[in-house]
């Protein structure tokens, strides 16, 4: 994190490009050492590369389905990366996601006769308080007694698989759909559409505005410059006054919250009911788009695009050349690898 503070001093196009260079040589290898591994596959690696990283941008829908996959993935690792930049470990967001879901879809079957003016905003409202409230056990249990995070964020996963299980099948079960799923909310919970063929909803637009208010709040505000001194140096920051215990606190309680607005518009914008295994691998992506992006909440949103291109690739990788979709999955722990040993090679 002090790597991190250093940077936002630093502005300028060399201390940019400083910062451009161990990522470009990253994604490099991490393809090179995948294309050797293809190629004694005996599958065409040129083509592989090609359909990876071109199919999001050959036709409307691929460019779409990139976008659409990029919304939970920029809010799953903003998640992550504020808790991150107080020094702690927010790996619950997959069971914050999906409790966000919940209290979304729980809001919009309940009142589904209101009208989207009043019904939406309390879709996404309830989506963001569920989230915030998951985590708070485990952010108190860390302010009162300073039980580690990680461990307690990651035991309320287990918990919110059994959850969306339940309200699933049996509170607002639908009969008809053969997979644990609940029934439609209200038309009035419904996000907007921004394009109507191929559908993309206007949660792109709320993830864009998140990503923006995160980055002034943890860059340009003296309440983020208290989170980010606490990450970097608790003790230094005990001494001058900042209460650090709060500061964790408060940075678990706003990553939930952001969490549980990513499972509030994957109900209210892509399924319009709560889905069993709608969280996907969000959480794990999630956090490493916050890892290759070391914590630096401008450089997330870019970072989360390029997983998106990844994925949405990886998914016609394996529909076209058969090649297994986990293989981007190499890819992408690679290109962590690569970066986090970047900063060793560079301490050295």
């Amino acid at each position: 994190m002090t790597e991190a503070i250093v940077l936002k001093r630093k502005r300028g196009p060399a201390a940019i490009l400083q910062a451009l260079v161990p990522y470009l040589l990253a994604v490099i290898a991490a393809f090179a050492a995948v294309g050797v591994l293809l190629a004694l596959l005996g599958f065409d690696v040129l083509r592989a590369y090609s359909t990876i990283l071109f199919t999001s941008f050959r036709t409307t829908n691929g460019f779409i389905q990139t976008l659409i996959k990029w919304t939970p993935l920029v809010l799953q690792a903003l998640a992550f990366t504020i808790p991150l930049a107080a020094g702690k470990f927010n790996i619950g967001g997959e069971g914050q996601l999906i409790v966000g879901g919940i209290g979304a879809a729980a809001v919009g079957i309940l009142l589904a006769g209101l009208p989207l003016p009043i019904l939406l905003p309390s879709v996404l409202l309830a989506g963001t308080l569920f989230g915030a409230l998951w985590v708070l056990g485990p952010a108190w249990l860390l302010y009162r007694f300073g039980i580690n995070e990680i461990l307690t964020t990651v035991l309320m996963n287990f918990v919110a698989f059994e959850l969306i299980d339940f309200t699933a099948t049996k509170i607002w079960p639908d009969p008809a759909a053969g997979h644990p799923t609940t029934v439609p909310i209200g038309e009035g919970g419904y996000l907007p559409l921004l394009l109507s063929h191929p559908p993309l909803h206007s949660g792109l637009l709320i993830a864009v505005l998140v990503a923006i208010l995160v980055y002034f709040y943890t860059d340009h505000t003296s309440a983020g410059y208290e989170l980010v001194a606490t990450g970097a140096n608790p003790r230094a920051s005990s001494v001058y006054g900042v209460n650090v215990r709060r500061m964790f606190l408060l940075s678990l309680l706003l990553g939930g919250a952001i969490a549980g607005l990513s499972g509030a518009i994957e109900v209210a914008g892509v399924h319009h009911r709560l889905i069993e295994g709608m969280q996907s691998n969000f959480l794990l992506l999630g956090i490493i788009i916050g890892l290759i992006a070391k914590g630096n909440n401008l450089a997330v949103p870019f970072v989360a695009l390029f997983i998106a291109i990844l994925e949405v690739g990886a998914s016609a990788l394996q529909r076209t050349m058969m090649i297994p979709g986990e293989m981007v999955f190499i890819v992408e722990a690679l290109i962590l690898i690569f970066v986090l040993l970047s900063d060793v090679v560079r301490r050295r």
